[in-house]
Protein backbone atom coordinates (compact mmCIF):
# COMPACT_ATOMS: atom_id res chain seq x y z
CA UNK A 1 0.00 0.00 0.00
CA UNK A 2 1.25 3.54 -1.24
CA UNK A 3 1.61 5.96 1.08
CA UNK A 4 -1.38 9.00 0.26
CA UNK A 5 -1.59 12.71 1.05
CA UNK A 6 -3.93 14.60 0.36
CA UNK A 7 -4.67 18.82 1.01
CA UNK A 8 -8.18 20.16 0.46
CA UNK A 9 -9.90 23.02 2.21
CA UNK A 10 -12.70 21.83 4.62
CA UNK A 11 -14.86 24.07 3.77
CA UNK A 12 -15.14 26.62 1.11
CA UNK A 13 -17.81 30.06 -0.38
CA UNK A 14 -20.19 28.43 -3.45
CA UNK A 15 -17.70 29.82 -6.24
CA UNK A 16 -14.81 30.09 -4.74
CA UNK A 17 -11.59 28.45 -6.34
CA UNK A 18 -9.94 25.77 -3.97
CA UNK A 19 -6.21 24.67 -4.29
CA UNK A 20 -6.27 20.68 -4.04
CA UNK A 21 -2.34 18.88 -3.39
CA UNK A 22 -1.94 15.34 -3.66
CA UNK A 23 0.76 13.20 -3.24
CA UNK A 24 1.58 9.37 -3.62
CA UNK A 25 4.61 7.39 -1.96
CA UNK A 26 5.48 5.42 -5.37
CA UNK A 27 8.78 4.13 -6.47
CA UNK A 28 7.97 5.01 -10.66
CA UNK A 29 10.59 2.86 -11.64
CA UNK A 30 11.22 3.97 -15.48
CA UNK A 31 12.54 0.44 -16.29
CA UNK A 32 15.83 1.89 -17.77
CA UNK A 33 17.68 1.62 -14.46
CA UNK A 34 19.91 -1.03 -13.52
CA UNK A 35 20.21 -2.35 -9.70
CA UNK A 36 23.47 -2.76 -7.86
CA UNK A 37 24.17 -6.36 -9.17
CA UNK A 38 23.40 -4.92 -13.25
CA UNK A 39 19.74 -6.06 -13.23
CA UNK A 40 17.27 -4.35 -15.13
CA UNK A 41 14.59 -2.77 -12.68
CA UNK A 42 11.39 -3.48 -13.93
CA UNK A 43 9.18 -0.78 -14.90
CA UNK A 44 7.14 0.09 -12.54
CA UNK A 45 4.85 3.54 -12.68
CA UNK A 46 1.63 4.84 -11.89
CA UNK A 47 -0.11 5.43 -15.61
CA UNK A 48 -3.24 7.79 -14.44
CA UNK A 49 -4.66 10.29 -11.98
CA UNK A 50 -7.82 11.49 -11.72
CA UNK A 51 -9.81 13.68 -9.70
CA UNK A 52 -13.85 13.65 -9.51
CA UNK A 53 -15.53 16.19 -7.91
CA UNK A 54 -19.46 14.59 -7.07
CA UNK A 55 -18.72 12.45 -9.80
CA UNK A 56 -17.48 14.61 -12.90
CA UNK A 57 -13.54 14.58 -13.48
CA UNK A 58 -12.41 17.39 -13.07
CA UNK A 59 -8.68 16.94 -13.21
CA UNK A 60 -7.07 14.19 -15.03
CA UNK A 61 -3.42 13.44 -15.58
CA UNK A 62 -1.31 10.67 -17.36
CA UNK A 63 2.24 9.79 -15.94
CA UNK A 64 5.13 8.81 -18.27
CA UNK A 65 8.38 6.66 -16.95
CA UNK A 66 10.55 10.17 -17.09
CA UNK A 67 7.99 11.10 -14.10
CA UNK A 68 9.95 11.61 -10.29
CA UNK A 69 8.95 9.07 -7.90
CA UNK A 70 6.53 9.93 -5.70
CA UNK A 71 4.35 12.17 -7.94
CA UNK A 72 2.69 15.59 -6.23
CA UNK A 73 0.36 17.21 -7.85
CA UNK A 74 -1.22 20.51 -7.73
CA UNK A 75 -4.42 21.88 -9.37
CA UNK A 76 -7.23 24.01 -8.61
CA UNK A 77 -11.28 23.87 -8.82
CA UNK A 78 -14.51 25.79 -8.25
CA UNK A 79 -16.18 24.81 -5.63
CA UNK A 80 -19.74 24.46 -6.53
CA UNK A 81 -21.54 22.60 -3.97
CA UNK A 82 -20.50 19.86 -1.07
CA UNK A 83 -19.47 16.46 -1.98
CA UNK A 84 -17.08 13.91 -2.60
CA UNK A 85 -13.56 14.85 -4.06
CA UNK A 86 -12.69 10.74 -5.28
CA UNK A 87 -8.54 10.72 -6.17
CA UNK A 88 -7.68 7.60 -8.09
CA UNK A 89 -4.11 6.62 -9.30
CA UNK A 90 -3.81 3.48 -11.48
CA UNK A 91 -0.64 1.80 -12.10
CA UNK A 92 0.59 -0.15 -15.16
CA UNK A 93 -0.60 -3.71 -13.69
CA UNK A 94 -4.26 -2.09 -12.64
CA UNK A 95 -3.15 -1.85 -9.36
CA UNK A 96 -5.49 1.25 -7.92
CA UNK A 97 -5.60 3.35 -5.01
CA UNK A 98 -8.63 5.49 -3.89
CA UNK A 99 -8.92 7.98 -1.25
CA UNK A 100 -11.91 10.49 -0.94
CA UNK A 101 -12.41 13.87 0.92
CA UNK A 102 -15.31 15.34 1.47
CA UNK A 103 -15.81 19.94 0.78
CA UNK A 104 -18.30 21.64 2.83
CA UNK A 105 -19.55 24.62 0.80
CA UNK A 106 -21.46 27.30 2.07
CA UNK A 107 -23.87 29.41 -0.21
Amino acid sequence: MSSIRISIPETAEAGEVIEIKTLIQHPMESGFGRGARGQVIPRDIIQTFTCDYNGTTVFEAKFFPSTAANPFLTFFTRATKSGALTFTWTDLVGETWVETRNLIVSE
